[in-house]
């Protein structure tokens, strides 16, 4: 029986770890985030803000990653008691990966950056969510993927 028949949530041992084919140097790297595109209509929403709801987003989405993007994090539920969220390369660190393929840290970010729904059941998540963005992953001919959730 596989964790996903227990019901026990986040753990999922079956998933193989794979090791990099070439240096980080020679890698296109991607962006998975949890963040949501802000949107100014649906109130507060910036660092420090109370929990919102109504910022939730239900599917997975991509943009373009040469651009700058305003995300933000008030969909998700966080200890707000002691964290004010306000460095957003914590749950978004697409410049900082610009900043690394400027410097030949990384061969170059993958022209998309992706966001993965936070609101659904881990059945979902497996079913529907997981593969949408393994095949946008794929298209995007990505050596390695950073997981920027919160």
């Amino acid at each position: 029986m596989n964790d996903r028949e227990e019901g026990f949530g986040f753990h999922h041992a079956e998933v193989p770890f794979a090791p990099l084919k070439k240096p980080l140097g020679e890698c296109r790297i991607g962006l998975v985030t949890t963040a949501a595109p802000y949107q100014p209509e649906k109130g507060a929403q910036g660092p420090g803000a109370p929990y919102n709801a109504a910022t939730k987003f239900f599917t997975v989405y991509s943009a373009d990653s040469a651009k700058n993007h305003d995300l933000r994090i008030a969909h998700i539920a966080y200890d707000r008691d002691h964290t004010r969220a306000e460095d957003s390369n914590t749950w978004f660190p697409l410049p900082q990966l610009r900043r690394m393929a400027a410097a030949g840290r990384i061969a170059e970010v993958a022209a998309r950056f992706h966001g993965m729904p936070t609101n659904r059941s881990h059945r979902v998540t497996l079913d529907q969510d997981c593969p949408e963005l393994l095949k946008r992953v794929r298209e995007d001919k990505v050596d390695a993927v950073i997981l920027a959730a919160v």
